[in-house]
């Protein structure tokens, strides 16, 4: 027996029998990921610039193009069963996969941060109001905590728990919309007929923006769809894929959209975008403590299925030599996500969500274009766990993934305010061009010399991947995980 750092139990294929969320249980999750607070405030500093309706436009044309590309790229989780760590292999290599995949985990964790603070500021105006202790870190700690610990319990607790959170969120937003539409109304101001004068942003500038923040999660959503059901043996893109793509082109686009129109509307009745600020400057008594509770589910669904999980997963990814498992990696997201005091964060949230967007925007491209131009879909699944196997390339680096990875993400932030629509392209573009005349002649890859076979594809023929020999219910004596060999898929063969 060898042993292989490249397994771990809780990044290999996911089988049809663990998937157990469903189409609408996916929606409900979309709806509590899809609240985050710079959507309130991309809201408000754009409606000092145009109307309501520009305003929404803007945001509901970045997300529907978003929702695409999280539709396109969740194919590899419904596919294959894959984790976005694990399946980064194939374009970044065995070994150089850590540095985009650990560049999205901190960034994951730092937003955990961001959205826990944010929760824990409401759980502490509730509970000073009632009993006078004023602490918003020790708050922290407790929700964080509490959010850790269901998310460690499994994906079906996280599918649960967001059944719950989902509704409670589109009742605070109504509710806010509502009654900040009713108060511009007492002030004079017809939101619907608004229209702002300054010239701080542009509508273009808008729409990019919200989709630089969205570059993240359209990457690493395989991390979720790998557990939402599909039917086995079914070639059509669209009839496998419903349960992925309605979710993303349905709740993605309305309820940021939404979000965003409530800042707007918050900020010309109220003069505040953040809707923590504006439940406590407009309610009162028992409706105030409900509706900061309902802020706080939103938070913490959120952080559940977009922060916590997709950095546990680039964590365990990376630590797997260490048998590093799933709760090991939520703990160590929560911990990170602390250090980096997003408290403060909070104050250069434009700057953080554009530099980290650009650079995640080229990961984007070349994901979808190894997944969609390259293979076409097939991959060899096995060989992401062979530590000898064709994605060990040169000594674990694609450098052709690599490299577009540096010059388009590094073009996306010299062009920041482009970053989405720069990144994005160049990625594939420059992804392609080096892959194509360069590295499969270097490196051949067994999908495409077999002339794209259907012994690379998963669900689409009926397949559940195996990773041959791994010990699932417990380590050796030294505490690894082993094989004894990775066996080929039938036909699993390069020809000449």
């Amino acid at each position: 027996m060898r042993k292989n750092s490249l397994i771990s139990k809780d990044i290999i294929p996911t089988k049809g029998k663990n998937r157990v969320i469903s189409g609408w249980g996916f929606f409900n999750i979309w709806v509590g990921m899809a609240v985050i607070i710079a959507t309130f405030q991309i809201g408000a500093n754009g409606i000092e610039s145009m109307s309501l309706w520009q305003l929404a436009g803007a945001i509901l044309l970045a997300n529907l193009i978003i929702a695409i590309i999280g539709s396109l790229s969740g194919d590899i989780g419904i596919e294959h069963g894959l984790s976005f760590a694990a399946y980064m292999r194939a374009p970044f290599g065995t070994a150089g996969v850590h540095i985009p995949a650990i560049s999205r985990g901190i960034i994951a964790a730092i937003w955990f941060g961001i959205q826990t603070y944010l929760g824990a500021t409401a759980i502490n105006y509730i509970v000073n109001m009632l009993t006078g202790f004023d602490s918003w870190f020790v708050w922290y700690l407790v929700f964080a905590a509490v959010q850790i610990i269901n998310t460690a319990i499994g994906i079906k607790a996280v599918d649960r728990f967001a059944a719950i959170a989902a509704p409670a969120i589109i009742v605070i937003s109504v509710w806010i919309f509502i009654d900040m539409v009713g108060l511009a109304a007492d002030n004079g101001i017809n939101v619907f007929n608004y229209v702002g004068t300054t010239q701080s942003t542009t509508w273009f500038l808008v729409m990019v923006a919200n989709m630089g923040f969205w570059s993240a999660l359209a990457v690493d959503i395989p991390n979720i769809t790998r557990y939402v059901k599909a039917p086995m043996n079914e070639r059509n893109w669209f009839k496998r894929n419903k349960n992925n793509y309605l979710p993303h082109i349905i709740a993605l686009p309305l309820v940021q959209t939404f979000m965003g129109v409530i800042g707007a509307v918050s900020l010309l009745a109220a003069g505040l975008w953040n809707p923590i600020e504006v439940i406590q400057a407009t309610s009162s008594g028992w409706v105030l403590i409900i509706l900061l509770t309902m802020v706080v589910l939103a938070q913490w669904s959120t952080n559940s299925a977009a922060n916590l999980i997709p950095a546990s997963l680039t964590f365990v990814n990376a630590g797997a030599k260490f048998n590093l498992s799933y709760t090991s990696g939520i703990v160590i997201a929560g911990v990170v996500g602390t250090l980096f005091q997003p408290w403060s964060i909070l104050n250069q949230l434009f700057t953080f969500l554009g530099y980290y967007g650009a650079i995640l925007s080229a990961v984007a491209g070349i994901i979808i274009c190894d997944y969609y131009i390259i293979r076409k879909r097939r991959l060899a699944v096995r060989d992401l766990y062979d530590p000898q196997g064709q994605f060990r390339f040169d000594k674990g680096v694609n450098w052709a993934g690599m490299i577009a990875w540096i010059a388009a993400g590094g073009l996306a932030v010299y062009f920041i305010q482009y970053m989405y629509l720069v990144g994005f392209p160049l990625g594939v573009i420059f992804y392609y061009l080096l892959m194509k005349f360069w590295y499969l002649k270097k490196h051949p890859q067994k999908e495409v010399v077999s002339n794209y076979s259907d012994a690379y594809l998963g669900t689409t023929v009926g397949r559940d991947w195996e990773v041959e020999g791994l010990v699932e219910e417990q380590p050796n004596s030294k505490g690894d995980w082993e094989i004894d060999q990775l066996n080929p898929a039938p036909n699993d063969v390069v020809k000449p």
